[in-house]
């Protein structure tokens, strides 16, 4: 029995290096990964859009000279943010597959429509003089977390009016990269209609935000894994293998910023926190299927060798240490095949391959060992059920403590 355990113990040294590979693996999956996305686009956060109107805020200041006080007036130009009343976006992503070596790297792109409305800014709530406000200088602004993802000039319908979109956030305060359209002369009217075209290549995540008193979103796409996060979870949705819709419907009621604010209120960690949308989920990833594997190798090779051992002990058989260490070392070899093979052909065929590879090896090696076919059809019989259980295990994520447990 202590001699089983210093042979568990020593073959959980190559087990543990198979358990570096699969780190240094999934690292070079994420470099490929970071590599093609830095220059077709990553997580896309959308956000707006808002319009920001500069104002001029005047402040008294009293100064010093040996004897005398004296007083001026310090002029600073700020930024006023506000939001639109209504905003509505309908959204369909079509997903890519590119490849880096032998990684493959999930892609979509979306095409969205988006429309609302504005109401002129009101800056009566604050008692600015209608003097300092600089209307000439307001604009409109999108926020967009990775611009480079954007592949198609976008242009903005306002009340009527063709503008064009350009680069930058246009010196908007809310904190957020993006792109901006001037509105020199078009803040006239009580109310403005908008609307305008977006695509974006991105991947992973795409984001959205409450940015109105009633934000409706729509999304349709392909893929048939998503993972819906942030703040809100869809209205409603379903899902198929040919893709999943979700509908988002949500109040300003339930954010922590307001309709219109100055730029020292410093609202960015609201926003933030008031994301929400979709992960394109990776069904199976095979390393992390390969780390669960590896964290049940200690019983494994326990459960094989005790069954080993009673099989010395009732035949009467002498099996030798070294033996013991051949049977542990062909098991190791299990999760580096496993991994392997998955690289290139899936983890479900490469864990059919591998399992019964190993079972293979494992009953062939006791017929020798046992001296006995039908000794070594048990053990193989019983290998097999190992890692058939292994593979439930594997696959039954939401119920693994209970089956591990049981």
């Amino acid at each position: 029995g202590l001699l089983i355990g210093f042979l568990i113990l020593l073959l959980l040294i190559p087990i543990s290096m198979i358990g570096e590979v699969i780190w240094e693996r999934e690292e070079a999956r994420n470099k490929a990964v970071s590599e093609v996305t830095s220059s077709w686009g990553g997580d896309q956060s959308f956000v707006g859009p808002w319009i920001t109107v500069p104002y001029l805020q005047h402040r008294t200041e009293s100064q010093t000279t040996g004897s005398r006080g004296e007083s001026f007036t310090r002029t600073e130009t700020k930024y006023a943010t506000f939001l639109p009343e209504t905003l509505s976006i309908t959204g369909s992503s079509a997903s890519h597959i590119r490849h880096r070596g032998i990684f493959k790297v999930p892609l979509y792109t979306l095409s969205l429509q988006v429309s609302g409305l504005f109401s002129k800014p009101d800056f009566s709530a604050w008692g600015t003089n209608s003097d300092d406000i600089l209307w000439d200088q307001a604009f409109l602004t999108l926020g967009v977390s990775d611009s480079k993802g954007i592949t198609e000039q976008a242009l903005l319908d306002w009340n009527g009016d063709e503008l064009g979109f350009r680069p930058g956030a246009g010196g908007s305060t809310v904190g957020i990269a993006g792109i901006h359209v001037p509105l020199d002369g078009l803040l006239e009217d009580e109310t403005f209609d908008f609307s305008f075209p977006l695509t974006l290549n991105g991947s992973d995540f795409v984001y959205f935000t409450p940015f109105s008193r009633e934000t409706n979103v729509e999304l349709t796409s392909d893929w048939p894994d998503p993972s819906f996060k942030g703040n809100w979870l869809p209205a409603s949705h379903s899902v198929s293998q040919e893709g999943f819709k979700a509908k988002w419907s949500i109040p300003f009621l339930g954010r922590n910023y307001p309709q219109q604010w100055k730029s020292d209120s410093g609202f960015s960690g609201a926003i933030d926190g008031s994301r929400f949308g979709v992960k394109f989920l990776v069904p199976i990833d095979n390393y992390r299927m390969g780390h669960r594997s590896v964290k049940y190798a200690a019983l494994f090779l326990l459960l094989s060798f005790v069954t080993l051992w009673l099989f010395e002990i009732l035949s009467g058989i002498r099996i030798h240490p070294l033996q013991y260490l051949l049977l542990g070392a062909g098991m190791c070899v299990f999760y580096l095949l496993e991994l392997s093979l998955a690289e290139h052909i899936g983890f479900i065929p490469a864990y059919i391959i591998a399992s019964s590879a190993i079972v293979s090896l494992i009953a062939v090696y006791s017929a020798v060992v046992l001296n006995s076919r039908k000794k070594a059809v048990i053990v193989g019989l019983i290998t097999a059920g190992l890692y058939g259980y292994l593979y439930i295990l594997l696959q039954s994520q939401d119920y693994a403590l209970l089956i591990g447990s049981i």
